[in-house]
């Protein structure tokens, strides 16, 4: 559960009013007489071994791990081509989606500031610029503004930019910031004297992203990766106007099923090296104050326990799934954290309600929880264990802990959002109860939250589990079996895709469309056993949980069967193919975003990036239970002589967690064996990764892209939304009421 799950999908969707419908043909609109050729891979036969058998990949040669060989790359832009002409009747359609989701957006914004170390921290941005700009004040939001870092100058002429992670020194006179200038998250740091302005002259690179200062405001931990695999596997200790080539190793983890992440404890008082995989977690700390630094373990790693710690005192709190499945919290001195004989339970484990992290402050305990498929936020009082639930009164929504870097402090800062209430933080005075809100995301473009109507049902699968799914509709749609339904999913690494409010849908919904999130198995949803009926050997009740909530909505009435339309990333592109695989017939159209779709061959390779942190997930196909059961759903694999949904398919040349030869792959053999005319095309990004383009207007062309080619394929007409109220109009805190996985695939 520590920083793994970090790296899910974007749920990205789209707006406007009034919406026509057109005949339907049993013809896609994009396969007219004059249809663009698409390209044709060549097959050269390679063979792919493994101790279970051998398997013959024709499109193997597309995989080029330097990215950089002319037949691919000519291959890939041959691709792209293909896919801007079949697109091109939807050109005017994109422009109009993304003039909408654009004016949406409150350009001139800002985070809402948290202080630290007698610093006020935020991150704004400016009218008509794409990168944030990293800012702070002294004692006072009135005090003047220092700018820490200006993303849009750094990335100006850049193809891509992105600054994964800054921190000031604890005094505040330094600066350590990681730059990402591929989208492959080999990330560079720098460092930054804040008094004079200039940068350290030294720089490290190949590193992970997050780092941490010690208390001498010149050390500063960092993780090396490994250069081929992308693992992070050292822990090094740099002193700024040092070399970096003599930084000596602090850790080093010879397990490639770890991954490693780095932090400091709200006190202030320990730095932590936290450990993960799947199935396992262990945790190491040292004196933020001893520039030795020496760290010891809290914990030994052991298989099947995780677990997460902060301190408070002489005690650690400990949140553990040790003889509790759904976790429980144990206290123990630091001393004698290491023998569990030591450990007192606090929070009892409960079979209703899964605990995933907390916030351990001076006097309280925050808990974030799940329950009835909803995440919760739970406060307990330290001096006299008194519990309790905090309230929410939509039928689906998101509560969590937001940015709480204070320990001694009675304030607790929460985020609240659901699908009809933009991201709304508040701060809870944990003596009286009050909340107050600091800020309501603004939503320009005239949306009101009362026009629409939030459901939350539970959809009957195959094998009679209750599979939750949250729905957002129009006010006044009828269901009359009718309309069209867009549908996202993901269940995969244990990740919840919570009922959040996302203003891209809006573009769908406000044309007539219903959109449903699916809480399939392989998320956490319902509690750990639900994430575990969804991984290794049963995989498939994810994408039939999937299947099953389609027609669940299709006989309730919320949409026609020939209507509906699905989308899902990395590895929501798995389930993606899959369910093309299985149940073509189901939907019109598809989206799959750097899809994870050669399932067996990528975790045969232990050279891919990620493939042995993943065992515990999909299962270590040298085994053969594992072999074989993977085989029978990996959607690269599994492509059939059959007819597909019409199908578009994104990746990014520089992806690091799903190399994009896998979707080349998959799309080349799709072209060569479907039947039918539904239009396959691959939309390779040549500047970015995983994440998509960078800048917060530029990755809105690719949600664009995406919305205008579902709306073409559902015959949906796009036209200005109501009003044209997207040069301005009523934000979303004038008519709403009162009322957060690492390298995953």
């Amino acid at each position: 559960m520590l920083l793994k799950r970090l790296l899910l999908p974007s749920i990205v969707l789209i707006a406007a009013c009034t919406h026509t419908t057109r005949d339907m043909t049993p013809e896609s609109p994009a396969s007219a007489v004059n249809t663009p050729q698409p390209p044709v891979a060549k097959q050269v036969p390679y063979t792919v071994t493994s101790p279970n058998g051998d398997r013959v990949d024709p499109y193997y040669w597309l995989r080029d791990d330097t990215r950089s060989k002319p037949e691919v790359i000519d291959y890939l832009t041959a691709e792209n081509n293909y896919t801007t002409a079949m697109l091109a009747h939807t050109q005017a359609s994109k422009d109009l989606l993304f003039k909408e989701m654009v004016g949406r957006i409150q350009q001139d914004d800002s985070s809402v500031p948290y202080l630290k170390n007698g610093w006020w921290l935020y991150t704004r941005f400016e009218q008509g610029k794409e990168y944030p700009i990293h800012a702070r004040k002294r004692g006072s939001l009135d005090a003047p503004e220092e700018v820490l870092l200006d993303a849009n100058l750094l990335g100006a002429g850049k193809g891509f930019y992105q600054i994964g992670f800054w921190q000031p020194s604890p005094d505040g006179a330094q600066l350590v910031y990681a730059e990402d200038l591929s989208g492959r998250r080999q990330y560079v740091l720098r460092f930054k004297n804040l008094q004079t302005g200039q940068l350290w002259p030294e720089s490290i690179a190949n590193v992970e992203a997050n780092t941490v200062w010690a208390n001498d405001n010149r050390t500063v931990l960092y993780i090396e990766k490994n250069a081929q695999t992308l693992l992070g596997f050292r822990v090094r200790k740099h002193v700024l106007g040092t070399d970096p080539a003599n930084d000596p190793v602090v850790y080093e983890e010879k397990d490639s099923t770890y991954y490693m992440g780095i932090g400091k404890s709200r006190s202030d008082r320990f730095l932590w090296i936290g450990l993960n995989s799947t199935v396992a977690t262990e945790w190491r700390y040292a004196d933020a104050n001893d520039p030795n630094l020496v760290f010891k373990t809290v914990l030994p790693r052991e298989r099947d326990h995780e677990y997460q710690v902060q301190d408070h005192g002489d005690e650690f709190y400990i949140l553990t799934n040790w003889q509790a499945r759904n976790f429980r919290i144990m206290r123990a001195p630091i001393a004698k954290a290491g023998d569990r004989a030591n450990w007192v339970e606090w929070v009892a484990h409960r079979d209703d309600a899964l605990l995933s992290s907390m916030t351990v402050l001076r006097d309280h305990v925050a808990i974030n929880e799940r329950s009835g498929g909803l995440p919760k936020i739970r406060v307990k009082t330290i001096a006299d264990g008194h519990s309790e639930l905090l309230a929410f009164d939509e039928p689906a929504y998101s509560a969590f802990t937001g940015a709480n870097a204070e320990y001694d402090t009675a304030t607790l800062r929460i985020v609240y959002t659901s699908p009809q209430t933009p991201a709304s933080t508040y701060d809870i005075d944990l003596k009286t109860g009050v909340r107050t809100l600091l800020k309501r995301e603004t939503v320009l473009g005239g949306f009101n939250r009362d026009d629409y109507v939030t459901e939350f049902r539970f959809a009957p699968a195959r094998d009679g589990a209750q599979v939750p799914v949250t729905l957002l509709y129009r006010k006044g749609l009828k269901r009359d079996g009718s309309a069209a339904l867009y549908q996202y999913g993901y269940g995969s690494y244990g990740a919840a895709m919570s009922p959040a409010f996302n203003d891209k849908v809006l573009s769908l919904v406000d044309r007539g469309v219903v959109y449903a999130i699916a809480h399939i198995r392989g998320g956490e949803e319902m509690g750990r056993a639900w994430y575990e009926s969804g991984r290794q050997l049963q995989k498939k009740n994810t994408f039939n949980d999937f299947i099953d909530v389609t027609d669940f909505l299709v006989r309730e009435g919320y949409a026609a069967k020939n209507r509906v339309v699905a989308q899902g990333g990395s590895a929501g592109g798995l389930l993606m193919g899959a369910v093309a695989n299985m149940a073509p017939d189901r939907y019109r159209a598809i989206v799959a975003d750097v899809p994870f779709v050669d399932v067996v061959t990528t975790m045969l390779d232990e050279s891919i990036p990620l493939t042995t942190n993943e065992f515990d997930e999909w299962g270590n196909p040298k085994q053969k239970a594992f072999y074989d059961y993977m085989l029978s759903y990996s959607p690269y694999d599994n492509v059939a002589a059959q007819d597909y949904p019409a199908m578009l398919v994104t990746t990014g040349l520089h992806d690091s967690q799903v190399q994009y030869f896998e979707p080349a792959k998959w799309v080349a053999k799709l072209r060569a064996t479907k039947t039918g005319t539904s239009p396959l095309l691959l939309k390779t990004n040549m500047e970015a990764g995983h994440g998509g383009k960078s800048g917060r207007f530029r990755r809105l062309e690719e949600v664009a892209l995406a919305y205008a080619f579902f709306l073409d394929q559902l015959g949906i007409a796009v036209e200005s939304a109501a009003g044209d109220g997207f040069e301005g109009g009523k934000d979303s805190a004038d008519s709403a009421d009162g009322f957060e996985a690492k390298h995953a695939h």
